[in-house]
């Protein structure tokens, strides 16, 4: 019962995931971070098979840092969005990754982005995005609610609706959430919503 959603405000985008690592009928963890740091600029939600969700997005990684070593430039969100999209495809014809992202960054010249990737490598640019069953009710929330000039604060009150919203209305909700920001100072984790905490194991 994954959930992933994003959003861009005015100077920032917001992406939001749960933290459940799942399996059949199973919670093996509540505090998985499903939302990769790429570059100092960049996040990148991933829903999906767990394998594939950690694999791709490592692949993306260190593809992106890659770039940045060779030429001495980092991508652009647009760019490493079209080479997200194209590693997709490719993969599409071969042995497909069962994995949907929403990428999110922010470039000097043109400000927050949020792209909406699936997938099928299907790519669009929006304002706000989600995938997973939780997606029904915040992309509810989200349409309701959201404006595109949002300050931090009231994008977080948004977003803490549509946690409210998943959990109350999915049958098998996924207790935690983590947060992640991209504005001008970087991509960092911003704050987790959690109503479970994982046990600690005790020393032998």
């Amino acid at each position: 019962m994954e959930s992933v959603f994003g959003l861009v405000g005015k100077g920032f985008a917001l992406v939001v995931a749960d933290s459940s690592a799942v399996h059949s009928i199973l919670v093996h963890k509540s505090n998985e971070d499903k939302i990769m740091i790429l570059d100092s600029h960049k996040l990148m939600g991933a829903s999906g098979e767990a394998g594939d969700r950690a694999q791709f997005t490592e692949y993306i990684q260190k593809n992106v840092a890659l770039y940045q070593f060779r030429n001495g430039i980092p991508l652009t969100t647009p760019a490493a969005a079209n080479f997200t999209r194209g590693e997709l495809a490719t993969a599409l014809r071969k042995n497909p990754y069962m994995v949907n992202i929403i990428l999110a960054g922010y470039d000097k010249e043109t400000g927050p982005s949020l792209y909406f990737i699936d997938y099928i490598a299907t790519l669009h640019k929006v304002d706000k995005a989600a995938f997973g069953y939780g997606s029904y009710f915040s992309l509810a929330m989200m349409d309701r609610h959201y404006r595109n000039d949002m300050s931090v604060e009231e994008a977080i009150d948004l977003i803490d609706k549509c946690i409210m919203e998943i959990r109350s209305r999915l049958v098998v909700a996924p207790p935690n959430f983590v947060i992640k920001i991209v504005d001008k100072d970087g991509a960092r984790e911003y704050a987790w919503r959690e109503s479970i905490k994982d046990a600690s194991i005790p020393a032998a």
